[in-house]
């Protein structure tokens, strides 16, 4: 089973929201519901900010640039794999392993308000053809390496990290 659909947040610079990213399904279902808004809970696409630095292959986008597309994301069943790890700044799977994809371990901004999960993007990431209108809801960046904490050399100051989603 695979199924596309769009990524969503709270937005980057609301305090407050969900602090996790969604796989929100492409036709969702929807329950009992009053129009407008009420609740002071929002959800927002996701937008690739990749302007400075893109590590991504993107040439499936048919010459778009993918800073400010709309993310897309995937859920995955993989029969007879029960385990299912992403693994930050490997770009393999250990031994015994299935790799799933690999790609850059991306999140939302230090300096905006709220924190995310951080999730792994596929090296060769998709758009939501919806738009890209730059609309700033939840926002992914490349996550970079900062030294101190982080034992460099091995990691290097600076270094976009990469990931991997393994299956067993």
């Amino acid at each position: 089973m695979h199924r596309l659909g769009v990524a969503g947040s709270a937005h980057f610079n609301h305090a407050g929201g969900g602090g996790n990213y969604q796989c929100l399904p492409a036709v969702p279902q929807w329950g009992r519901f009053k129009y407008g808004f009420q609740s002071g809970s929002y959800m927002y696409g996701v937008e690739y900010e990749v302007n400075v630095f893109n590590p991504f292959l993107s040439s499936h986008l048919s010459g778009k640039q993918l800073h400010d597309q709309n993310a897309v994301c995937a859920v995955c069943r993989v029969p007879d794999r029960a385990s299912e790890q992403m693994i930050p700044a490997w770009n393999t799977c250990p031994p015994s392993w299935s790799l799933e994809y690999h790609g850059y371990l991306m999140s939302s901004h230090n300096q905006l308000k709220g924190r995310s999960n951080f999730v792994c993007v596929d090296e060769d990431p998709e758009a939501n053809p919806s738009g890209d209108g730059n609309e700033n809801g939840g926002l992914w960046y490349p996550v970079e390496v900062k030294c101190g904490s982080l034992p460099c050399p091995n990691y290097v100051n600076g270094r976009e990290i990469t990931c991997a989603v393994c299956t067993k």
